[in-house]
C-alpha cells in the first residue's frame, strides 16, 4: 500500500505551528525538522561563541544573536535556527512578529554527529545564497578547531583554525580567539 505524501507547510503555516510549540523545529522543503537536544561542550562552546561576539560588537552597529533567533533563507523558503549569528545594521525579518531574521552577516553552526551532515551540505548552500551572509563558521564540539567560510569577490574561500589561533571575521571586522571559543568546553580545561 503507498504511503501518503507529506502534507508540506508554507512558510507562513511553519510559523503559526512553530510559536505555539514547546518544540523547536526548522523548515526544510516543507516539512518539519525537529531540533535535538545539545551536549555540554556543544552549549558552552555556543554560549563562549556568543559572549566573544557581543563582547566585540558592542561599540559597533551589529548584534550578536543566540540560537533561539531563526533565519530565513529567502532563495530557499527554508527556516532554521543557527547556534549563533550576527546582524549588522538594521535587522530585517519574515514578518512583523521579528523572531526570524532574513539579513545575517555571520552564521556559526557547532557540528555534531546528528547535525553534521546538514550544517556542511543543505544549510551551507542555503547560508552562501543570503546576500548579507559573509561568514561562516562550522566549529567542531569534540576538539578546538573551526572552518570558516568567507565571501570575497571570487566565491567562499575556507580558512581552518585550531588551538593558539585566531579568526578574522570580514564582515564584521573582528577576531575570535580558538582558546576563548573552546574555554572550558572539555572539563573545564582550556585549549592553547
Amino acid at each position: 500500500m503507498a504511503q501518503p505524501a507529506p502534507t508540506l507547510l508554507t512558510g507562513a503555516e511553519y510559523l503559526a505551528l512553530e510559536r505555539s510549540s514547546p518544540t523547536k523545529h526548522e523548515l526544510f522543503q516543507g516539512q518539519l525538522v525537529a531540533m535535538a537536544g545539545a551536549s555540554l561542550e556543544h552549549n558552552v562552546i555556543v554560549a563562549n561563541i556568543v559572549a566573544e561576539l557581543r563582547t566585540a560588537l558592542r561599540d559597533r552597529p551589529c548584534v550578536a544573536l543566540p540560537s533561539d533567533m531563526k533565519v530565513l533563507v529567502q532563495a530557499s523558503g527554508h527556516y532554521y535556527y543557527p547556534d549563533a549569528s550576527v546582524v549588522c545594521g538594521t535587522a530585517e525579518f519574515a514578518d512583523s512578529e521579528r523572531d526570524a531574521i532574513v539579513n545575517p552577516t555571520v552564521v556559526v553552526e557547532v557540528l555534531s554527529e546528528s547535525t553534521e551532515r546538514r550544517d556542511r551540505g543543505e544549510k551551507f548552500h542555503d547560508y552562501r545564497s543570503i546576500p548579507s551572509c559573509t561568514d561562516y563558521l562550522m566549529c567542531s564540539s569534540t576538539e578546538p578547531f573551526i572552518e570558516h567560510y568567507a565571501r570575497d569577490a571570487d566565491g567562499w574561500r575556507l580558512r581552518e583554525y585550531g588551538p593558539g589561533e585566531v579568526v578574522a571575521l570580514r564582515g564584521v571586522e573582528m577576531r575570535l580567539s580558538v582558546a576563548e571559543v573552546y574555554a572550558k568546553a572539555f572539563g573545564g580545561r582550556r585549549p592553547a
